[in-house]
């Protein structure tokens, strides 16, 4: 013994640590060891950042290789964006963080036209590390400009999701990275069909990130095997909402699915687990209307 205290597990190694996590398996050998209650716990010397993060993140990592899980920022009175559209930034920092995280444990992010149109998001990994998922936009009448970042800055492989009639557009972006998908119907445009179509190309790992129409169709279709919800405590009045989707008469019958609560700074996180059974039923029909006025993947 040489009397040096043993180094502990920070957040960076922690984080590489669950990076490469998937499996029980990958968990012990990450150092990781599954107590009586179930929860995994470090079995070395680690601090309270890294315990933090096993914490939260070990459920996404050990979700299986086929998880769909939604994300959103949103006001306290629930919206993601003023009535002109700003929502540079709803949430803080911490929160953007943690986006950047789910990023990570992703093998494809999803947003829809609206989102791609009016933010031009990059839907890359940049404030922690990991590897960049494949982007996907939902853009049935191909209406997304061929400026966006995700079709010109070369960071990470995009894959166009559009109708038929939107096949004439496919030409303003034929560049290396950027692969089209053409869908016969507005029925292929479901979540669970896209879903399958994602599957087909190894995308079995699911970031649904934006916007509040896309998450509230996801959700409306029985689609999501986990929410994210971030409120910060900012009131906005009035704007982009977020969620919104048809729900029951009775407030007994709505959605009351098992949830975890963590701050974020000064937001809170807000993580529903939608695989385990709640109160209520998960709303039917893959295509029910949001109660939203517009229709971001249009």
């Amino acid at each position: 013994m040489n009397g040096r205290p043993e180094r502990l597990i920070d957040a960076h190694d922690a984080w590489q640590r669950l990076l490469s996590t998937r499996t029980g398996a990958d968990a012990e050998t990450a150092g990781l060891s599954r107590g009586a209650l179930g929860r995994y716990r470090w079995t070395v010397g680690a601090s309270a950042d890294a315990a933090l993060l096993a914490e939260r993140y070990l459920p996404i990592c050990l979700g299986g290789p086929r998880l769909v899980h939604a994300q959103l920022g949103q006001s306290i009175d629930g919206f993601i964006a003023t009535r002109e559209g700003d929502s540079d930034y709803v949430t803080g920092p911490e929160d953007r963080e943690h986006l950047h995280r789910l990023r990570a444990l992703s093998d494809a992010v999803v947003v829809g036209a609206g989102t791609a149109v009016a933010d031009d998001p990059r839907l890359t990994v940049r404030a922690c590390a990991g590897p960049d998922p494949v982007r996907v936009v939902l853009d049935p009448h191909g209406r997304v400009p061929p400026d966006r970042q995700v079709f010109t800055d070369g960071t990470a492989p995009t894959l166009w999701v559009i109708g038929k009639p939107a096949r004439a557009a496919a030409k303003r972006v034929a560049r290396e990275g950027v692969d089209v998908l053409v869908l016969p119907d507005r029925n292929a445009f479901s979540p669970r069909q896209l879903l399958v179509e994602l599957r087909r190309r190894a995308l079995g790992r699911v970031l649904v990130e934006g916007g509040g129409v896309t998450v509230s169709r996801f959700l409306q279709g029985g689609a999501l095997d986990r929410l994210s919800v971030t409120v910060a405590p900012v009131l906005i009045g009035d704007g982009v909402r977020g969620l919104s989707f048809e729900g029951p008469g009775a407030l007994r019958d709505a959605l009351r699915p098992p949830v975890r609560r963590a701050f974020l700074g000064a937001d809170t996180l807000f993580e529903f687990d939608l695989r385990t059974p709640g109160a209520g039923e998960p709303p039917s029909g893959e295509d029910g209307g949001t109660g939203q006025g517009g229709d971001e993947d249009q």
